[in-house]
């Protein structure tokens, strides 16, 4: 059953800390999503072996403004990156890499407020983000949800 995205607002964040789960922190947030991308077929996984997976607490300011949020507790995850139908044998090789944002404490408010897995939510993240990375769109991706 794909998960239905909906804003969060911030809620007590001190019970965050107490929830059970080697994902509590960056590093196993970061673990469980590199995970997710291991566990994607070839055809999909080689063109993800240059993506980094970085995690931090929330977005800042200019991540929330790209995507038009107010809130940092409503953002889960960020591709930042040219999709790959955007790039180019011009692209300059070295350079910045694309990145997949996961932001904790808005991954476990919401896996607390929904009562489903941290390491569940944290994937549906990770394979949302890639989605960018193939160029599809938010309303692209709720689509293919609707239909699975």
């Amino acid at each position: 059953m794909p998960l239905k995205r909906r804003p969060l607002m911030l809620t007590a964040l001190l019970p965050l800390t107490l929830l059970a789960s080697a994902c509590n922190d960056n590093d196993g947030m970061a673990a469980t999503a590199r995970r997710s991308i291991a566990g994607l077929p070839d055809q999909f996984r080689q063109h993800l072996a240059d993506v980094v997976v970085q995690v931090q607490d929330v977005a800042d300011a200019d991540m929330l403004a790209s995507v038009g949020l107010p809130h940092p507790m409503q953002l889960s995850g960020l591709y930042s990156g040219r999709p790959i139908g955007d790039k180019s044998i011009w692209d300059i090789p070295g350079g910045t890499p694309d990145r997949i944002y996961l932001f904790r404490l808005p991954i476990l408010a919401e896996a607390r407020d929904r009562d489903i897995p941290v390491e569940r939510l944290i994937h549906h993240v990770t394979i949302h983000e890639i989605g960018h990375h193939f160029g599809l769109s938010d309303d692209d991706m709720h689509a293919l949800e609707e239909e699975g």
